[in-house]
């Protein structure tokens, strides 16, 4: 719960972050050409590459931090083009969608155990073979997290559109 609320701070001040129009529209330009064609696998890819590296001592809760703070500027870029997102309370979108929160416990599965992977390694080395067994069936269902949520992102994209994709029409 610690490193839902460390992610959920983080996104919040990306999200209330200060940008500028051009900067708003320079990001969502980039961000729509990275994610033209996309499909479940490749959301799945990219959730993963943000997730995994949160597995790693120390350097994991500073990543996932910074991870979710780009999410939120993100959705301020996002806002500025799409006005009516503005209704929204920012962490609304993590919330209130079942693929935010799959991503959201499959974050902080990783932020918690790259935390408890520093404690382990502070205590002495056998400790940290014991954390060895816990760490790779936390790796395996922020994996899985990862996964369904992806397919189901890409179902509700396939559904009802994205505005990241085309903002005007939303």
């Amino acid at each position: 719960m610690i490193f839902i609320a460390i992610f959920s701070i983080a996104f919040s001040l990306g999200s209330s972050s200060n940008m500028s129009e051009e900067d708003s529209k320079s990001f969502i330009k980039e961000f729509q050409h990275a994610v033209e064609g996309i499909d479940a696998i490749g959301i799945f890819t990219h959730n993963a590459s943000v997730a995994l590296p949160m597995f790693i001592p120390g350097f994991g809760v500073a990543w996932g931090s910074f991870a979710a703070w780009s999410t939120g500027l993100a959705f301020r870029a996002l806002v500025s083009t799409t006005p009516a997102l503005a209704k929204l309370p920012p962490l609304a979108i993590i919330y209130l969608s079942p693929f935010g929160v799959m991503e959201l416990v499959a974050y902080s599965i990783g932020m918690s155990r790259s935390f408890l992977l520093v404690n382990a390694i502070l205590k002495k080395k056998t400790a940290l073979r014991q954390e060895l067994r816990p760490t790779l069936i936390e790796i395996g269902i922020a994996v899985a997290l990862l996964l369904a949520g992806a397919f189901i992102e890409y179902s509700m994209i396939q559904e009802f559109g994205s505005p990241l994709v085309n903002p005007k029409t939303h």
